[in-house]
């Protein structure tokens, strides 16, 4: 499996995972099938590391303030 390392002070991080995720789910839609898991933990300052293996593991870091932007808490 091939990685990518967490792309750190980059404050379009959720953007990039958000679009990865959905590029990842057509993808494997129109193949007809995939796997995908996501998954996410804390780490440092309140930061969020989140990780999609879908063949291949893509890791962004994602700051606490960034969510703010989405509608949630």
């Amino acid at each position: 499996m091939h990685g990518h390392g967490p792309r750190q002070d980059n404050p379009d991080q959720l953007e990039q995972a958000l679009a990865r995720l959905h590029e990842i789910v057509l993808d494997g839609l129109r193949h007809g099938f995939f796997e995908c898991i996501v998954s996410s933990e804390l780490i440092k300052e309140e930061k969020r590391r989140f990780v999609i293996k879908a063949g291949k593991s893509h890791q962004f870091v994602i700051a606490k303030d960034d969510l703010r932007d989405i509608g949630g808490s």
